[in-house]
């Protein structure tokens, strides 16, 4: 391909995407030159795709067939964010926000809406849309949208990320020829050091900083690799980015092949994401067939190939050194560093490495200048941040925000609140190596140096939300069973560290706890945190260290009281009858699975402690709210 065939392209699908950026009057005006009188967007992530999203699409082509409509352009795209509306349809150029919809839903649409003339249906849009009185506002000014600023993400939600030439609509491979005929690779690092941008998979080294590294070392050979082994519970920013826009990343690693003088990369993916798996496999066999991967790349000289790895599951591959290990056929485990990969990485040779949120940023950068991208976030945090917002919290989903956005600007309002009326906890963030912020916390700036100062981490980017019937004892256990269970082995700290901790919370939440073991746990964290190889066992103990600094009362009340004052760990729970509510109807007594209740009926009910396996089957299925759990 020659860059004129490539910006033919872009001028031919422009118009196209923009219908899908713009406001309903503009974006009326420019639809009539597209030759599609609407176009309707249907989320094709793998949110959505569980919610049935495949089975709306299937009956949104039978319907607009039965009415012989050839004139509306459907489009399977990556996640728009709102992921607990899905399935998620979105009708161009009007801008409504269709939700949680089904088959039956989608013949309604095409019936009242999609035929000429046809009105928006109020009544299955997302609610938040619409206002008291009738009238619809755009998506985007709803507060989950309102605050975010999507650079990242720029692309999820507006394209099909199967067809090549919607990315090149939407601006991709525009910063590589860019790159490639009017920057000198130095022009290139300089950009990436001028932007501030900082590795968005946990660490938050500068990026032009790590590609001037790997530039400045010798060898004959030189590789670039992308990160896309998102292991975090809860996370999935890098799955959505792949899904949604595979091209973008693609680019970027070319872009970073070209400056540090690499003409091969590696995309290591969990194996789990089967979907992003399938559209990077379809994104390189396009861009191949096109001329942007390849030899000679839009007839400029440069060359640059892509692989895929897929890996099967293992957290610790997330950390640089093991990944590669593990993308060389040998067992994930990390290397002691120096020397770093920039000098010595994969196969021996320099190498750089990138998460999937980093490279997505890269475009924008070389688009729009290194002065546009700092002056967002804050002066040592500069640009957006993705984040997967889940737990206790209303609008689960995807957001990306400036950095520096505080942490109730997030629970709040693009959250949402905390729903069924419970009170804000903490945030957990950073993955199961991040730490706890409390409610006290609630107003700090979400950025690297404002985490870490309260005993946090930005991580890959989960974001846990919990409210008041957490147990801060139980959630430090959950996360340490988990970096337990992922210890690659190979450091005494880590693999018996993690053992031994995760040993201490069993035995505080099972009632056993004793005062000195909180004296033991601070000691043998901070010993791993000083002498693990690698960051998984450098950071696994900081969900017990943050809990322990903010919630220190409810590791007391288990060890000194032997209760739970959330009433979850099982082993320091009762339950009990009140008499005075108990109706004697029998139900407790026969769903109790050990028979630990008599009573006659119509008469009070008791427990036998000695019995009860603290189920809470009875509880669940008294209709008098009777039983307590103490």
């Amino acid at each position: 391909m020659t860059i004129k065939e490539l910006d033919d392209i872009r001028k031919k699908k422009e118009d196209l995407i923009k219908v899908r950026r713009l406001v309903k009057e503009e974006g009326e005006k420019l639809a009539k030159k597209t030759g599609y009188r609407k176009q309707v967007l249907v989320c094709g992530g793998t949110g959505c795709t569980s919610s049935h999203s495949m089975q709306v699409i299937k009956q949104l082509e039978e319907s607009l067939k039965e009415y012989k409509i050839d004139d509306i352009l459907i489009v399977k795209t990556g996640c728009f964010g709102l992921c607990a509306l899905g399935p998620i349809m979105i009708v161009y150029p009007e801008g409504a926000f269709y939700a949680q919809m089904t088959p039956e839903h989608v013949k309604t649409v095409v019936e009242k809406h999609l035929v000429k003339g046809g009105d928006i249906v109020k009544d299955l849009l997302y609610q938040g849309t619409v206002k008291p009185n009738g009238d619809i506002i755009p998506f985007s000014d709803t507060p989950f949208y309102k605050k975010q600023m999507r650079i990242a993400l720029r692309n999820c939600g507006v394209i099909a990320p199967e067809d090549i030439e919607e990315a090149i609509g939407a601006g991709d491979y525009a910063a590589l020829e860019k790159v490639l005929t009017t920057m000198t690779p130095d022009d290139v690092i300089n950009e990436m050091n001028a932007s501030g941008l900082r590795g968005r998979g946990g660490a938050g080294f500068p990026t032009g900083r790590k590609w001037s590294f790997a530039k400045a070392s010798q060898g004959d050979e030189k590789y670039v690799c992308c990160n896309a082994d998102e292991g975090d519970p809860g996370a999935f920013m890098d799955r959505s980015v792949l899904e949604g826009d595979p091209h973008c990343v693609l680019e970027a690693m070319m872009i970073a092949g070209y400056a540090i003088g690499s003409n091969h990369g590696f995309i290591y993916v969990r194996a789990e994401y089967p979907v992003a798996v399938e559209r990077l496999k379809i994104a390189i066999e396009q861009a191949k067939k096109y001329g942007l991967l390849g030899k000679n790349i839009l007839g400029t000289g440069f060359d640059f190939d892509i692989e895929i790895r897929l890996g099967a599951g293992a957290f610790v591959c997330g950390e640089e050194t093991a990944l590669m290990t593990s993308i060389e056929g040998h067992r994930g485990e990390p290397r002691p560093r120096p020397p770093f990969p920039a000098v010595k990485g994969l196969f021996g040779k320099p190498t750089i490495l990138n998460n999937v949120e980093t490279w997505a940023n890269v475009n924008p950068i070389i688009m729009n200048g290194a002065a546009w991208f700092s002056s967002i976030g804050t002066p040592t945090s500069s640009g957006t941040k993705v984040f997967a917002l889940g737990g206790k919290i209303t609008n689960v989903g995807l957001v990306e925000v400036p950095m520096g956005t505080t942490l109730r600007e997030i629970v709040e309002e693009i959250g949402g609140g905390i729903p069924n009326g419970k009170k804000f906890k903490a945030a957990q963030t950073g993955g199961p190596s991040g730490g706890c912020i409390p409610a006290e916390c609630i107003d700090t700036p979400i950025d690297y140096d404002s985490l870490i100062s309260i005993g946090s981490m930005m991580g890959s980017g989960g974001m846990i939300i919990l409210d008041e019937d957490t147990c801060m004892v139980d959630i430090a256990k959950f996360y340490l069973e988990f970096t337990a269970d992922e210890s690659c082995g190979k450091c005494t700290p880590c693999r018996i560290g993690t053992k031994r901790l995760l040993q201490l919370l069993t035995k505080i939440t099972e009632g056993k706890g004793e005062p000195e073991d909180l004296v033991k746990i601070e000691e043998l964290a901070n010993h791993m945190k000083q002498s693990s190889l690698c960051a998984l066992g450098q950071s696994a103990p900081n969900p017990v260290l943050s809990t322990m600094r903010y919630f220190r009362s409810e590791y007391l009340a288990h060890i000194v009281d032997k209760v739970c004052p959330a009433g979850v760990c099982k082993a320091l729970l009762t339950y009990h009858i009140d008499e005075q509510k108990c109706k004697g109807c029998t139900i407790c007594a026969r769903n109790c699975p050990v028979n630990a209740i008599s009573g006659q009926l119509k008469q009070a009910h008791k427990i036998d402690t000695s019995k009860c396996i603290k189920c809470g089957l009875c509880m669940a299925n008294c209709k008098f709210g009777a039983i307590e759990r103490m």
